[in-house]
């Protein structure tokens, strides 16, 4: 992880159990090893995620609706953090206030609240989905400590990306995104079949091998996410390619675009895309959480 990670030497739990006692009941505890929570129980997750945020994000009150994305804080933390190094290698436009444009915020809201409470920074979040666009207005309304830094707007039109959000006067210092990389309803269900797969074979690992998933168990896999969350036609590489296209008309409002890329094999095309449109300046920053790497892509004009 990235070395200012507040997260990079795994989960304390005896603090975050003093933040949210309620995560005790999901807390399993293995002689010689640290403690741990059971992933593939969705609400043991969101329980985890609440603490995390509440101790060090000072997030009094947060919840999603059931059904939507949880997203790990710790690899999310990871991009504010490489963003953060990316603005000091290039002169701020504004001075004095840092705006981050979070293009997707979901129900969640986990970039701006990383952001605004690590580095003071101002956020806009978009959001096409109605539920999701609700659920993070009330996180936003709900919390003093971000109710100033961030606001969400609603994206009325699923062919846009940028267009409709930024307005004439908006300046931002960056935009960031985790896009929905499967290309079909069919895909991300595969997918999530091979994470229900991989997490009963861990639970197994850890000593259940008699006890196979309950119903309660597969009702509640964290295979959270909307189909606009997890698969958009054509995928990853047609939403890419849509955001590229697009921040060329926003050359003078944005310092950095960026959006993180799952597929590796989807770097050469964007690089094509982003030498089309005559990019200044490119960049392939790459993260690594555990065993699990990932990377994005800034461009600027």
């Amino acid at each position: 992880m990235h070395p200012n990670n507040l997260h990079k030497e795994g989960y304390d739990f005896s603090r975050l159990l003093k933040a949210s006692p309620e995560l005790a009941q999901f807390v399993v505890h293995q002689a010689d090893r640290r403690p741990t929570i059971d992933f593939s129980n969705a609400l043991a997750v969101k329980t985890l995620n609440r603490a995390l945020l509440k101790h060090y994000y000072k997030l009094e009150i947060w919840d999603i609706p059931d059904g939507y994305l949880c997203p790990p804080v710790p690899g999310r933390a990871d991009y504010i953090h490489h963003i953060a190094d990316l603005l000091a290698t290039t002169p701020p436009r504004q001075k004095n206030k840092i705006v981050g444009l979070d293009i997707g915020v979901g129900a969640n809201v986990i970039y701006p609240i990383i952001g605004s409470q690590l580095f003071g920074w101002h956020f806009v979040g978009s959001e096409l989905d109605p539920t999701s666009f609700k659920s993070a207005q009330l996180i936003v309304n709900a919390n003093k400590n971000i109710k100033n830094s961030v606001t969400i707007r609603q994206q009325t039109n699923p062919a846009q990306i940028f267009k409709g959000i930024i307005q004439p006067d908006d300046q931002f210092s960056f935009t960031l995104c985790n896009p929905p990389f499967h290309a079909s309803a069919q895909e991300a269900n595969a997918g999530s079949q091979r994470k229900n797969h991989n997490l009963g074979r861990n639970k197994q690992k850890r000593g259940n091998k008699s006890t196979p998933f309950t119903k309660h168990e597969k009702q509640h896999l964290n295979f959270a996410g909307q189909h606009n969350e997890l698969w958009c036609h054509g995928g990853e590489a047609a939403f890419i390619k849509q955001m590229i296209i697009e921040s060329l008309d926003y050359a003078k409002q944005v310092q950095w675009f960026t959006c993180l890329v799952s597929k590796k094999q989807n770097l050469h095309a964007i690089y094509q895309q982003l030498n089309d449109i005559q990019a200044t300046d490119v960049k392939t920053i790459n993260m690594s959480q555990g065993s699990k790497i990932s990377r994005f892509v800034a461009w600027r004009f």
